[in-house]
């Protein structure tokens, strides 16, 4: 099993990066959360990733944090119907602290807002995922210690409500980040002025 790589960023885009090791070329589909952290190409790179081998395909998936893994596989693992396409526009639509804040919380309309989730998977997720012994307990002591983290909930919210708009996922997460990126905004800007100067940019 591949368990991490660490090498050269060749190539970078929302969805999968080309890191090269030894001379090797490792294509990684990686989440935009994971995208958001990487360096610029040419410069060292360390990826956790998860090796997923089925019957005619073997795909090597790559995250910037042990959190974002974790939640990858207990999604694909313990969710049934949630394959490895689905559990990464998980992690695209918002982070781990919110996504497991939703579950605690039961809050299907927040995780069916993510591109690829309806209703009723929001609901399978939910229901698996605090059936599974110390799971809901222990996301909701997780919850309480980043609870102060509001900067991240409101970039979350504005990338959900542009996608609620008919937004591409990967165009409402660029969007937001440039408006950020700008200077004239910075991450505590409440979601609703973020909302309306990425529907600026994106029109």
């Amino acid at each position: 099993m591949i368990t991490f790589l660490k090498g050269t960023l060749v190539e970078s885009l929302p969805n999968r990066a080309i890191v090269e090791v030894g001379g090797i070329g490792y294509e990684v589909m990686i989440p935009i959360s994971t995208y958001d952290r990487l360096p610029e190409q040419g410069e060292a790179v360390h990826l956790l990733t998860h090796f997923h081998v089925r019957e005619q395909e073997q795909s090597l998936y790559g995250f910037a944090s042990g959190d974002e893994r974790d939640l990858f596989r207990l999604l694909i693992q313990r969710v049934s119907g949630i394959g490895p396409k689905l559990g990464m526009a998980v992690l695209s639509g918002m982070s781990v602290s919110q996504f497991k804040s939703a579950v605690v919380n039961g809050d299907t309309a927040a995780i069916s807002k993510i591109s690829g989730v309806g209703k009723k998977t929001a609901e399978r997720v939910v229901l698996e995922l605090k059936d599974k012994v110390g799971v809901a307990d222990a996301w909701e002591q997780a919850t309480k210690a980043a609870s102060g983290s509001e900067a991240q909930a409101n970039m979350n919210d504005a990338v959900l409500a542009l996608i609620q708009l008919g937004y591409k996922q990967v165009e409402a997460h660029k969007a937001i980040q440039k408006c950020l990126k700008s200077g004239e905004f910075n991450e505590g800007t409440p979601a609703d002025e973020l909302i309306r100067a990425a529907l600026r940019q994106l029109n």
